[in-house]
């Protein structure tokens, strides 16, 4: 395989727009993966009544509507590594099901590789390589090299094809001394190298991962990143999903970030970084002093307004979460305040704290 093609500039961050309209039969074929207004409503059940009810027959099961995605456009282009991030709950894994032929949207389009992944999924799974955080398609009883077989077999996929990529990605991913072993004796980083080996292994156009580097060490980690960038120089597209912005920070050309559902923004890491921080946030604060910490919260230049509430919590309204983040603990050890609790209230600020905060 070939030598990684330079890392690109990775372009600054936009807040999300409404996209233009997909192109007419016979446009860019650049394009791998294109969502326009894709929607997914989840259905969840609720029982509703106490167990008196149940026993008198009176039991009435209730429904709840949980938008899982709203209107979200994206396009990525052949050879782009890009990664698709977001707080848990925010809708990766529903978008990586729809890419991946499992779901269908309740509104708007997906097209990947030309196709609809539900209806044309007999032509379109031999294309797609597709890697679950969660599930595996290892035999629990079986070598590893066994289940790499029987995808061999079932896929008819050719014997030099074959051998080539698994020499390859077995070298690359560190698996040559695991191929005899059961997925059950494996660590968990161990195992998803095995399900992203065996991902590979029908030379597939796009490769799909949720969660790829759960579990991986450091230097798993440079074995992946050395991977996918063969991968990208040789023209595959891949779409990573993962929770933690900072754990695709060297693998992707551009981050998608979504949140509840909607994609808020995209481009290179530091700039979804700048452009998070550029928004105006309420976070709550929770201490034992809390008009002396608003008092001198408000002095601050990225706070614009501070109040207190009746029950004695501190709300700051602040456009800057990396300064408020370093100003907070200075101020309260200044003057010998103690912080309880410190928590967003905008559900946007979700994301924000898990991705800068909490580091």
């Amino acid at each position: 395989m070939p030598a990684p093609a330079p890392a690109a500039t990775r372009p600054s961050a936009t807040a999300a727009e409404p996209a233009p309209p997909p192109p007419a039969a016979g446009g860019d074929e650049s394009v791998v993966v294109r969502l326009r207004g894709v929607g997914k409503v989840y259905t969840q059940r609720q029982r509703g009544t106490t167990p008196g009810e149940i026993w008198r027959g009176l039991w009435r099961p209730q429904h709840r509507r949980v938008a899982a995605l709203r209107g979200v456009d994206l396009t990525v282009r052949r050879g782009e590594i890009v990664a698709y991030a977001g707080p848990n709950g925010a809708g990766k894994s529903t978008t990586v099901k729809l890419l991946s032929g499992l779901l269908a949207p309740d509104a708007g389009t997906v097209r990947v590789l030309g196709l609809d992944p539900v209806r044309d999924r007999v032509r379109y799974v031999g294309r797609i390589g597709v890697v679950f955080g969660q599930r595996t398609e290892l035999w629990w009883d079986q070598p590893v090299a066994a289940s790499f077989e029987w995808k061999r077999v079932v896929w008819d996929v050719p014997r030099p094809v074959y051998e080539r990529t698994l020499g390859f990605v077995t070298e690359v991913l560190g698996l040559g001394d695991l191929l005899h072993t059961l997925p059950r004796e494996l660590s968990l980083g161990q195992k998803m190298r095995a399900d992203l080996a065996m991902a590979l292994l029908h030379d597939p156009e796009l490769l799909i991962l949720d969660e790829p580097l759960n579990g991986a060490d450091p230097r798993q980690r440079v074995h992946f990143q050395r991977l996918l960038e063969h991968l990208a120089a040789e023209g595959r597209t891949i779409v990573i999903s993962s929770h933690i912005l900072e754990e695709v920070e060297q693998l992707a050309d551009t981050v998608l970030l979504i949140i509840n559902g909607k994609l808020a923004a995209s481009g290179g890491f530091r700039a979804i970084r700048a452009a998070l921080n550029e928004r105006p946030y309420h976070v709550r604060v929770i201490c034992d002093a809390p008009r002396k910490l608003a008092s001198a919260v408000v002095t601050l230049e990225s706070v614009e307004a501070v109040n207190v509430d009746p029950d004695g919590a501190v709300v700051v309204l602040s456009r800057n979460v990396r300064d408020l983040q370093v100003e907070l603990p200075r101020l309260a050890q200044a003057g010998s305040i103690r912080l309880r609790r410190v928590e967003p209230l905008d559900d946007s600020l979700e994301s924000v704290f898990g991705y800068l905060v909490e580091r």
